[in-house]
Formats: structure tokens, C-alpha cells, sequence
């Protein structure tokens, strides 16, 4: 990567750009220090005079996420420096930045992620076929096919990915459809807010440099909204340079790629993303100081305002009277002409959709309330009305449940009128409307918390009564939210439609008016030149030529109540005079007070005990059916795929590690320390569960009163090992079908020598084999004992390397011992075996009574135990452990007591019998 971006974007090139940054820079910063003044101007009259619209009737906070974080879980990420897929822990902060980390255990340890991305800008999709149209656009003439895949091949069939015109693109998969709808929910919420990066509360620079960015634009021809006006002030005039730039180097540089079609996009995409972040670097460092310079000269432009602000006004007045008279009657020609005949028909286009929308936040909104109340109508009392208005208090910035909410306002087009009224886009106003719903369900949500807990503190509640000030909260709430709503709503419709209108109004008097513009600026004082400019006046006077006929459409709509939009008239005032004292109250925090949820306190010097961010994430964490989180907290490794093959990386502007520098810090660790595995890891579940629970099967003689007691629901307790008692906290029945006059229907071995005595000096030789399988049972009981005792005092001593070589030293030894017993069985002892075994047939007693129908496989038992026989050698058995690298918990063993001799298994075909193997966990 680093070839292609030097070969195509030499020092000359780096030197053009960085000219073409410094020289729109220059630009608008001419423009913004006359904007700034005139915004200082507005904001000190407005001070002195007052004024402004009615009185919300909800109450707004200030700071509501503070203490909490949207969502965090884990994340397929796409690493283009080795094209592999490897799990990511992803933890979105109240700020709505993306930051990825190696794992969960290093964000909770305070680490640095591995890179954060601010998606201003971005868009969030959903399928392969939605981003390969984007990225067609990004060299005209050359587009992939859809089933190509450009650069990337999704590890699962969801994908994730974050487009951006200019900067990186991100990918992500997930493995399941219900994951991919919420984090695409949450990636949506995150463009959103960062698109929206200019704060109100400004009232001097964001005027100011909104207006500096509009005039700079129109300056080069671009009338209208711009869909890149996303993100803070440096963001902004990035894609301000970029506007110009991004075609220039494309007709420059795009020509020149080489190789296939996928190949030439993917260099495209790498050069545009270091010329972005170079200009991105330069816009940052000159805005704050043009910044800077402003707010130095603001203490002496506010004196000079406040000392001269009659004259100033007079003044104003006096030049914007002789501007009206000369463009009001053209303003008013064209109005007539191509304006009034499509004002109403836009306002409907806008009013539909976004009320759906404003009336789904009520729904919502209404619908969590009910729940509250029947939950607590069924006797949850107050600690369940704490643990669900914890909930609530966050519901305005849950984005799965505002998903529906969004979506109303999404179908939101105004298609036939954006040519005409050159409106590159609706994104601009769904947005803006997006924002506005979330406020009022903030708004609504915080002034029934605090309705809420004034009743409750008033007076002890409890059942109905409870019930029924829940009720009385909400229905005063639900009235305040249907006027703010349409006071918003009407508010929102002026502004959109003077943001179409303006711009298509401004571009068509341009030609004419501005020549004769010039000569009133002599009129204006010297001294108040900075304060008064001539274009200013031109546009609000075209302004408030269009303004009487946008608020006669929003009346008209008003009075004929559709989409439950209130008159004008109809003002609330003081209808609860002591409801705005609450509003300087804090938030409540329902978890402490009313005992909602099991938060767990931090009370790390960090913390300073408040609680943990994860109790105090906004959008719960994901869980499929029957199952808990999915365990997304390690790295876990996707294998690659093949790829076209690319010629180095280029690591990620602002936060971003270098992928060389990480794999390099990734083998270091791996070469100092050895990580041991995590607990979640869903590749490691297995050597965990017997880490948990280890199982030690060993063999042992059973009587029939042991075996009736250990087979007949016999509880967990205490078995006895060695003289020692251990707890049994399993026991397992393992039933084996064998042939049903075999000796092993036997419940002891000293019954079957008795019976073999008995039957006279033909059967001596199979009781002297008999005794000699006891023996090796016994052997083999006491050898498994004693490895048990030994390796639980290793374990108890963390002596684990000991224990790994006693345990291959053990596998060797048995391996060893099998053979040899194998050996010596088929040579000695084969033949008496089956002729004593044929003989006992007929004399034997019936089998049992209850038989399992189930076969069970117990080869490996049989084997074990005939080579016993032979030769009387206690070996601990092979399967001491199920995995080679656990270590056994000397307090969990299981052990199988089997019924019977295994070396005189019967082979005949004349019947089948039962034998029984009982697993102990203890």
C-alpha cells in the first residue's frame, strides 16, 4: 500500500494539495471573521431586546448520558494488513465514538483501543451489494460486478460496513441476523449524532461558521443543502477542500491505476484516504487558530456593540429599507411565479412522515408506561418500579427501541421537487427530524421521572395507589408532549421549508441584483461596517419575502388539525408554575434509591464509586435464544480468504495502530508471556469445561447392596476412598447389554469363585482365573487411588510441570503393559477362558430381571481388565484425563464402579444380561 500511495502521490502532489488546503482555508477564513461579527451583533441585540417562541412545556436535560454508555459486544473487524477476520470487543461511549479493543479484558483494564472511529459522514450498511453501488461511484467508468466483491470477503453472511466518500472504510460481520440489526441500529444512532456536530448552544461561532460555509459555497456556485455538512468545524471544512479537490486528483491520478477493475478501486480508495487525512490535519490546526484570532478581538467588538447599539440598528434599518425597494418586487415576481404553486405541496411531503414519526415517540413512549404499570399492579412494588424506570430514563437514546420511531421519518421524499429546487438529498431534514424526536422523548421521559418521584417522596405509595400515580404522571406528561411536539413540529416545517425556498430563490436573483449591491455599502458607517454587511440584507430581505407565505402554509395546516398540529393561538402558560423549579433538579438515579437492578459498585480510585459502565449501558446486551451473551470477549481468529493481493497498509488517520506494529506487539507477548486461555473463548470451550469439572473413570467391584444404593436415586454425599471421604456430587448409570448367561450378571467376584468351586475340579481352572482377576481389580483400584492422592497434592503445590510428565510417563508405561498383557492373554489363557466360560452357561443363574435395551461400548473397560487378569499389574488407567493439557481439580473426580469381572465376559449367543457402571463426580 505504501508503493502505490508514494508512486501516486509524490512531493509535488503532496505540495498542490496542501496549496489547495491552505487556499480554501484562506477563503473562509475572510468570510467567517465578517460572519463572526455580524453573529455578535445578533446575539447582543438579541440579549438587550429578548424575545423568541413559546415556552417548552417539558422539562430538558442537561447532561442525560452522563455515567452511561451506549452498547459494547463483540465484533468480526476486517484487518487488511494480514486479510483476516479477528474478533473485536467494541464499546460505543456516551460521545458516540466506536472504539475497538483486543479484547474485553483490555478495555476494562483501561488500555488504549486499537483505533476509534468518529462517524461523521459515514454510512452504515447492510449488504454487499448496497456498498459495491457506492464504491462504483468512486472512479466513473469502472464498476464491479455484484458478486465480485471488491476487496473483502465476508466471513459470515451479515456484514457490517461503514462507507464514507473520502475517508477508510470499516468492515464488520456478526454471526447472526437479530446481532446484525442492533449493531446496525447502534451504528446508525452513532452517524447521526456525530452528523450532528455543531452545538446550538453557540450562539456566536455556529452561526457563524454555518453562514462563512454557505457563502463560501455559493461563492463557487453551489447553491442548496449540502450532505456533507457533517461533523465538527475541522470535519466540515475538510469536506469543504474535498469538494473541489476529490474530482481534480481523480481525473489527475485515476487514469494511471493499473491492474483489474477491484484493484484499480481499492488504490483509489487508499490514495483518497491519505490525501483526506492530510487535509484533515491542516483544516484542524488552521481553524483553531482562526478561532483563536476571533475570540480575541470578541471583548472589544462587544464593548464597541453595547456602547453604539441604537446607532447600529438605525443604521441597519435605514440601508435595508433602499435594498427591500429595490429587490422586494422582483423577490415577490418570482415568488408568485415559481414558489407558491409548490409551497404547499412540499410541506405535505414533510408533514406526513415526520408526524408518523413524532406519533410512533409517543406510542413508545406510552407503551413502556402502560408496562410499568401493570408490572407494578402485579405486585412488583417499588424495587421493580426502580429497576424499570432505570430503563426508561435511557429510552430516548436506545436506538433499537427508537428504531421504529426513525424509521417513520425515513420515508421521508421529496422526489419531483429536488431538481427544481436543487436539493441534493432529504438526509439533511430526516436527520434534523431524527434529532428533534430524540430530544422530545428525553423531554418527555425526564419530566415523568421527576413528576414521578416528587409523588412518591410526598407520600408512601403502594399496589393500585402506586398504580394510579403512575397513571396520573403519565397523562399529564402525555398532554405536555402533544404540545411541544406540534410547537417543534411547526418550528421544524419553517425551517426546511425556508431551506429549499432561500437557496432556489438566491440563485435565481443572483444575477441580477448583485451588480447593484455594491454602492450601499457606502451608506453604512465606517464604524459600523463590520457589523452591517450589504449581502446580509440582501438575503433577509429575500427572506422575509417568502416568510409570509411559509407561515400562512403552517397555519392553515394548523387550523385544519391535520396531523395533530395545534393553532397558534392555543399557548399553555403556567400550567404548571412549579414544574420548571424540578427542572433544576439532577436526574434520578432509581437504582439506588428504589433498589432496581444488581448494579455492582466500583470502587476503584477510578470508579469513585459509581457503578460499572456495563450496568449502566443503554441497549442490553445481545443474546440468541436459550443462551447468554454471546461470548465475544477473546480474539478469536476467522481463517482469511483469498484476496487480491495488495501492496502495503496504510494505518488509520487520527487513532488508528498500524497493523505491522500490532502483530509485532502481539508476538512479543506471545514470546514473553503465554496467554492463557480465556474464559469465553468459544474455540477453548471444551479444555475448560474439564478444567471446571475433570473426569477420572477407573473401574472397581460393585456388590449388589452397593450397586442398589448407588443406582436407586441415591443423593450426591460422601464416598469413601483410601480411608478418606470425598463429596459425590454426580452419579452417572452407564448400562451395558451383555450375553444373558455370561458370569457377569454376578453383583461380586467372591459369588462367582464360590459357584465356580462348587461346580467340581473341570471348573478349578477358571476359579484360579477368577482369583487372579480379583487381584488385578484390586491392583488396579489401589494404583488408581494412589495416583488420584498423588496428583491431587501436585495440584494443591501448582507443580503442574510434574504433573504433565507424570501423566505421559503413565501413558507410556500402560501402552507398554497392554501389550505385553495382550500378548501373554493370547497365548496362556484364551482357550480356558472360552471353554470355562461354554460350560457355565447352562448351570448359571436367570438374568436379571429388569435389562436395558441400550448397547453401550465399554471395549476399552474390557480390554483393561482382561490383561489384569493375566498378570495382576496395577496400572492407572490411560483416560486419567479427557484433555492433555488440563489439570485435574483434586475435588471433582468422577469415578465408575462396573459390576462384575470384565475378564469373564461371555461371548455365547445364547442370551443377554445387564451390566451396570455408576459414574461418581466427587
Amino acid at each position: 500500500m505504501g508503493d502505490v500511495i508514494s508512486t501516486h502521490l509524490d512531493e509535488g502532489k503532496r505540495e498542490m494539495i496542501t496549496a489547495r488546503a491552505r487556499q480554501v482555508m484562506g477563503e473562509f477564513g475572510h468570510v467567517y471573521k465578517e460572519q463572526y461579527a455580524v453573529a455578535l451583533f445578533n446575539s447582543v441585540r438579541f440579549e438587550i431586546e429578548g424575545g423568541g417562541g413559546p415556552q417548552s412545556q417539558l422539562l430538558h436535560r442537561k447532561n442525560p448520558l452522563e455515567d452511561h454508555s451506549i452498547f459494547s459486544g463483540g465484533l468480526f473487524q476486517y484487518l487488511e494488513g494480514n486479510k483476516k477476520w479477528r474478533n473485536r470487543f467494541v464499546f460505543v461511549a456516551d460521545t458516540y465514538d466506536v472504539s475497538f479493543y483486543e479484547n474485553k479484558v483490555a478495555h476494562e483494564r483501561g488500555l488504549h483501543p486499537k483505533g476509534t472511529i468518529n462517524c461523521a459522514g459515514y454510512k452504515a450498511l447492510t449488504s454487499m451489494e448496497e456498498y459495491l453501488d457506492l464504491v462504483s461511484t468512486s472512479l466513473p467508468g469502472v464498476k464491479a460486478k455484484v458478486g465480485s466483491g471488491p476487496f473483502v470477503k465476508g466471513a459470515t453472511q451479515f456484514p457490517l460496513i461503514l462507507w464514507h466518500p473520502y475517508a477508510r472504510h470499516h468492515y464488520f460481520c456478526v454471526l447472526t441476523e437479530k446481532e446484525q440489526t442492533k449493531w446496525h441500529a447502534v451504528l446508525q444512532d452513532c452517524v447521526r449524532h456525530s452528523n450532528n456536530g455543531l452545538s446550538e448552544e453557540c450562539r456566536v461561532q455556529t452561526p457563524a461558521f454555518t453562514d462563512a460555509v454557505r457563502l463560501h459555497r455559493q461563492a463557487q456556485g453551489h447553491y442548496g443543502t449540502w450532505d456533507m455538512m457533517c461533523g465538527g468545524p475541522p470535519q466540515i471544512l475538510a469536506n469543504l477542500v474535498m469538494e473541489t479537490l476529490y474530482p481534480e486528483l481523480r481525473n489527475l491520478i485515476g487514469p494511471r491505476l493499473k491492474g483489474k477493475i477491484q484493484q484499480r478501486q481499492r488504490n483509489w480508495m487508499l490514495i483518497s484516504e491519505a490525501v483526506y487525512k492530510q487535509v484533515l490535519s491542516q483544516t484542524q490546526a488552521q481553524y483553531e487558530a482562526l478561532v483563536q484570532a476571533c475570540e480575541v478581538e470578541t471583548p472589544r467588538l462587544d464593548a464597541a456593540l453595547r456602547t453604539d447599539m441604537d446607532q447600529i440598528i438605525t443604521s441597519k434599518e435605514h440601508v435595508s429599507g433602499k435594498i427591500r425597494a429595490l429587490v422586494l418586487p422582483r423577490a415577490e415576481q418570482l415568488l408568485r411565479r415559481s414558489v407558491q404553486p409548490y409551497v404547499s405541496s412540499i410541506l405535505e411531503a414533510l408533514m406526513e412522515p415526520t408526524s408518523r414519526g413524532f406519533s410512533e415517540v409517543r406510542d413508545v413512549f406510552f407503551r413502556e408506561l402502560v408496562e410499568v404499570s401493570k408490572n407494578t399492579l402485579n405486585g412488583g412494588g417499588k424495587d421493580k418500579l426502580g429497576e424499570h424506570m432505570e430503563k426508561i430514563s435511557m429510552l430516548a437514546f436506545h436506538p433499537v427501541k427508537m428504531q421504529s420511531c426513525y424509521e417513520k421519518v425515513e420515508q421521508l421524499s421529496l422526489e419531483g421537487l429536488q431538481q427544481r429546487f436543487d436539493v441534493s438529498s432529504p438526509s439533511v431534514f430526516v436527520q434534523r427530524a431524527q434529532i428533534l424526536m430524540r430530544e422530545q422523548m428525553d423531554n418527555a421521559v425526564y419530566t415523568f421521572e421527576q413528576l414521578l418521584h416528587q409523588s412518591l417522596e410526598e407520600k408512601d405509595q403502594r399496589g393500585e395507589n402506586l398504580c394510579k400515580t403512575i397513571q396520573c404522571c403519565q397523562d399529564r406528561v402525555l398532554k405536555k408532549y402533544d404540545y411541544d411536539s406540534s410547537t417543534v413540529r411547526k418550528k421544524f416545517f419553517r425551517e426546511a421549508l425556508l431551506q429549499i425556498i432561500i437557496p432556489y430563490m438566491l440563485k435565481q436573483l443572483a444575477p441580477s441584483c448583485h451588480p447593484d449591491l455594491p454602492p450601499f455599502q457606502e451608506l453604512i458607517f465606517e464604524d459600523f461596517s463590520r457589523f452591517i454587511l450589504v449581502e446580509n440584507m440582501f438575503e433577509e430581505v429575500v427572506l422575509q419575502s417568502v416568510t409570509k407565505d411559509i407561515m400562512m402554509a403552517v397555519k392553515e395546516a394548523a387550523v385544519q388539525k391535520r396531523h395533530n398540529l395545534y393553532r397558534d393561538s392555543m399557548i399553555l402558560t403556567n400550567s404548571d408554575p412549579d414544574l420548571h423549579l424540578l427542572g433544576e433538579s439532577p436526574s434520578v438515579d432509581w437504582a439506588a434509591q428504589f433498589g432496581g437492578g444488581d448494579e455492582e459498585s466500583d470502587e476503584s480510585p477510578e470508579g469513585c464509586g459509581r457503578s460499572k459502565w456495563r450496568r449502566r449501558q443503554v441497549v442490553s446486551m445481545i443474546k440468541l435464544d436459550g443462551m447468554g451473551p454471546l461470548p465475544y470477549e477473546s480474539c478469536l481468529e476467522v481463517p482469511g480468504v483469498d484476496f487480491i493481493p495488495e501492496e502495503g497498509e496504510m494505518e488509520e488517520g487520527v487513532d488508528f495502530i498500524p497493523e505491522e506494529e500490532e502483530e509485532e506487539e502481539e508476538e512479543e507477548e506471545e514470546g514473553a508471556t503465554p496467554m492463557e486461555p480465556e474464559p469465553n473463548s468459544p474455540d477453548n470451550v471444551q479444555e475448560i469445561r474439564y478444567l471446571i469439572n475433570p473426569v477420572v473413570e477407573m473401574v472397581v467391584p460393585a456388590s449388589e447392596e452397593d450397586l442398589a444404593v448407588l443406582t436407586n436415586g441415591t443423593e450426591p454425599g460422601m464416598l469413601t476412598l483410601e480411608g478418606e471421604e470425598e463429596e459425590v456430587t454426580l452419579i452417572t448409570t452407564v448400562v451395558e447389554e451383555v450375553h444373558r448367561k455370561s458370569l457377569q450378571w454376578k453383583s461380586a467376584p467372591q459369588e462367582v469363585s464360590k459357584q465356580l468351586i462348587e461346580r467340581g475340579p473341570d471348573q478349578k481352572a477358571e476359579g484360579e482365573l477368577q482369583e487372579k482377576g480379583e487381584a488385578a481389580i484390586e491392583g488396579k483400584v489401589e494404583g488408581i487411588e494412589d495416583a488420584l492422592q498423588e496428583m491431587a497434592i501436585m495440584i494443591q503445590e501448582e507443580r503442574q510441570d510434574e504433573v504433565e510428565a507424570a501423566i505421559e510417563g503413565e501413558d507410556e508405561a500402560i501402552e507398554n503393559a497392554i501389550q505385553e498383557i495382550e500378548m501373554a492373554v493370547q497365548e496362556d489363557d484364551e482357550d480356558r477362558i472360552t471353554e470355562c466360560a461354554v460350560d457355565s452357561d447352562a448351570e448359571l443363574a436367570p438374568p436379571l430381571a429388569d435389562s436395558s435395551p441400550r448397547h453401550h461400548d465399554d471395549s476399552g473397560f474390557q480390554s483393561l481388565t482382561n490383561e489384569a487378569l493375566d498378570e495382576g499389574e496395577a496400572q492407572p488407567m490411560k483416560d486419567v484425563l479427557k484433555t492433555e493439557d488440563s489439570l485435574t481439580d483434586p475435588g471433582e473426580v468422577e469415578v465408575i464402579v462396573e459390576q462384575g469381572n470384565a475378564a469373564l465376559h461371555d461371548n455365547s449367543e445364547t442370551g443377554e444380561d445387564s451390566e451396570t457402571e455408576i459414574l461418581y463426580d466427587i
